[in-house]
């Protein structure tokens, strides 16, 4: 029986092959998954109904299961003639920044552009997209695997 909380036997089996420097992302509902991913990515559809399950339900179990070295989020545009524009971080952040604090882990959301972050999911070290129905804006995470330590 697994002991950490990560139960899904196909993202397991993934992250289970991966390594080092190997990016996990966790996409929301809105993210192209289909279309915007590595050569090398699997594809994971958790999206059951609009709001289940979340990008901070699966970032929670995925700390669980493997060391992460580095947090990439979708940076939000500032731009006032975006529809989409914000004044501030998502409030989704904070929940991210929680979920890193209670994994205990000294991480920092590390914002990428939102035309680089899609360049940086179309790597080949890309190895895994978790598709989930979060209905949140700027919700889109970019795990990079880093090294068990003991």
């Amino acid at each position: 029986m697994l002991k950490h909380r990560l139960i899904h036997p196909t993202i397991n089996a993934v992250i289970g092959r991966a390594g080092h420097h190997a990016k996990i992302l966790i996409a929301d509902g809105n993210y192209p998954a289909s279309s915007k991913k590595g050569p090398n990515a699997e594809l994971v559809c958790l999206n059951l109904m609009p709001g289940v399950v979340t990008c901070a339900q699966v970032l929670e179990a995925v700390v669980s299961a493997v060391p992460v070295e580095r947090v990439n989020t979708m940076m939000y545009t500032t731009d006032r003639n975006d529809p989409y524009a914000l004044d501030a971080d998502p409030p989704v952040w904070e929940e991210y920044r929680a979920v890193l604090r209670r994994a205990g882990l000294d991480l920092k959301l590390e914002p990428i552009e939102k035309w680089d972050f899609y360049k940086a999911v179309a790597t080949p070290d890309h190895v895994l997209t978790i598709q989930t129905a979060d209905q949140q804006r700027f919700a889109n995470l970019l795990l990079v695997m880093g090294v068990r330590m003991s």
